[in-house]
Parts: structure tokens; sequence; C-alpha cells
């Protein structure tokens, strides 16, 4: 330390006694005898623990200067040297912050120990501070590395993710690719609704895992070829529930889980499995649901062939306001038509397939 304390002081008799009395103490210090000398040695000069202020400071008042210490050195303990016919001063310096005021003369005796005091508050700040800044660093620290962990695993989870949507398009020969092509379909529709980038995420998982309640159906009512009972109907509309079920027992799926439940309802009411109306049904689940329509339409099916994307889009319009969403089926006829064509080509290449269903998180 260069100067642990800072006498300022305007009677030099006074200052000479403190600065005897510190040495034979072992302290080192400094003194001044106005506040602006003490104003540049405190913008200049490092080292210094605490300060002795006289109260009737000559030019600018003690009390004034410590109003300024208080406010631009709060760290800095300061002993007013106050007369001991002015409590109002000392009464003043306490509120605001001063680590202790002594009488002078009559309190001489206690000034060492104050000082000392003072110093070692000092020094116990500032190991406090540097153990901040250290704690500070290391939570920072950790919680990067704790955020590249979170962010490798949600990439792992996403990965299986992928893979369960490849099997079970591989388990239904007829809709092969169709989970990957409705998932791109959804992002892009979610994101020119403007959904933030937690929203696209959720979106995306919803539509890859719409129909993972299907591994819990029949092959023989699954692979059918033909029209369903109504017997076989009830069962395959189980999937949604059964696929909710499966995927809200997973924490980072829960709210994908609601799209999962919901993506057969329709905006009139008349889909399933609870027949919910309008805005009952979750944003994600009304944007799918285009997606999805917009994917079988322009499929091939043994029993039919692909319709085109315009004869598609028109249909999508027809049915605005019955079974989608008249606010996103507007969102959906304002995009370039061949964009829907774009990306049916390029999830049909399985490196550009991926990178798109990953992009829903960038």
């Amino acid at each position: 330390m260069e100067h642990g304390v800072l006498i300022v002081d305007g009677n030099a008799q006074r200052r000479g006694e403190l600065t005897r009395q510190l040495a034979q103490w072992g302290f080192q210090s400094r003194d001044v005898d106005n506040a602006e000398a003490a104003l540049r040695l405190l913008r200049g000069a490092g080292g210094l623990q605490t300060i002795l202020l006289d109260q009737k400071l000559p030019g600018v008042a003690g009390i004034s200067l410590f109003d300024h210490l208080a406010q631009h050195h709060a760290g800095l303990p300061v002993i007013l040297l106050a007369d001991n016919t002015d409590s109002t001063a000392a009464t003043r310096a306490f509120r605001a912050g001063a680590f202790d005021v002594l009488t002078w003369p009559e309190e001489a005796s206690l000034l060492q120990s104050t000082v000392g005091a003072a110093l070692e508050h000092r020094r116990t700040t500032l190991l406090t501070l540097e153990y901040r800044r250290n704690l500070e660093r290391v939570v920072e620290e950790r919680t990067a590395k704790l955020r590249a962990a979170m962010t490798d695993l949600e990439r792992l989870y996403d990965v299986t993710l992928e893979a369960m949507g490849d099997a079970l398009d591989l388990r239904d020969a007829e809709t092969q690719g169709h989970s990957k092509r409705v998932t791109a379909y959804t992002i892009v529709l979610a994101r020119a609704m403007g959904l933030s980038p937690d929203e696209l995420k959720t979106v995306a998982r919803g539509a890859l895992l719409h129909d993972i309640g299907k591994i819990a159906t029949p092959d023989a009512i699954l692979l059918k070829p033909g029209k369903l009972t109504p017997d076989e109907m009830k069962v395959m509309r189980q999937h949604c529930r059964q696929g909710y079920e499966m995927v809200r027992k997973i924490p980072f799926l829960q709210d994908a889980a609601e799209i999962v439940l919901a993506h057969q309802e329709s905006f009139d009411g008349r889909g399933y499995p609870y027949a919910l109306r309008g805005d009952e049904i979750p944003l994600g689940a009304r944007i799918f649901a285009i997606a999805d329509a917009l994917d079988a339409m322009t499929s091939e099916r043994p029993y039919r062939k692909a319709m085109s994307f315009r004869h598609a889009i028109q249909e999508i319009e027809r049915c605005s306001g019955t079974q989608f969403d008249p606010v996103v089926v507007r969102v959906f006829l304002a995009m370039p038509r061949g964009t829907w064509s774009l990306i049916r080509e390029q999830t049909g290449r399985e490196a550009q397939a991926n990178a798109l269903l990953r992009a829903a998180a960038a």
C-alpha cells in the first residue's frame, strides 16, 4: 500500500500530530490541508484505505467533501474529526455513511482503535468484493458450460426426434417422408406468422411427432389399403390422445404435446379428439393443420393421384373458416406460390431436409 490513511485537515499542528501518532502505531499516512488537494490525491494515488477528515476544513467544508466522498468513493471508510459543539454535522455524517465520528480532542484516545477498525473494514470489504467478482466469474463460466451442454443435449434430442419421425414414416410406406415435409411446411408458415424462436422449436417438434401415437395403432388398421370401418376409425382416432400421453411425459416436449393432441381438430369444431373450436385450438396446431392438409393433397396415394399445389392451395382457401383458421390461411395465401413445391423438393434430399428442420432452432 502506498499510503494507508489520508489526513485531510486544515490545522497544520494537528496534521503533524496525527501523522506522528499514526506512524508510531504502524499506520502509513499522507496529509493535505484542503479539499482540492485531497480530491487530486484521490484521483491519482492508489492504496488509500481510510480518510481522517476535519469537519471544519477551510475553503470547502469537511462535511461537503464528505458528501462527495460518499457519492464517488463509497467503499472508502471516512472518520470525521468533529467539533463537540456541532452535533448536527455528526448526525448527518452518520446518516450519509461515515464509518465513525470522533469529537476532537475529547476522543483522541480512541483514534488508534478507530483507524485500526476502519482499515480492517476496508480490507474485509475489498476481500468480499474480490470474492464476489471471482464467484461471478465462476458462475458465468459454469453457466456458459451448462448452456453449451444443454444446447448439445437439445440437438441430440432433436436428432432423436427426427429418427422417430423417420421410423413412423417407414412403418407406413404410403406416407414416407411425410413427417419431414409437413414439419418443414409448418416451420416456414409459423415463421411467417411471426412466432418466436422458442415457439418455432415447439411447433417443429409437435409437427415432427404429430403421428407418434400411431405406434400403438394395430398394423391391420394402420396399413389397411381400403376404407376403415366406423370401429376401425375409432381406434385410428385414438392416436392423438395416445401420442399426447407419450410425449407429455418428456419435460422439454410438454408444449409440443399440445400440438400432438390437437393436430386433428378443425377450426369449426368438427375435428377430434375434443371438438375444439377457434382459439381453443393451440396456434401451433392451427398452423400445422394447413401444412398437413397441403402435404396430404399433394402426395400420391394408391387410391388417388396427387393434387397440384395450385389446386391444393385453392382447396385450403375454400376451407378457410371451417377446417382452417382464417388468419393463418391469409398468411399462407400471401406467401409465394413456389415456396411449397421448393420445400418439398428440398426435403426429398436427406441432408437438406435435416438442415431445414434444425433451422427452426436457429
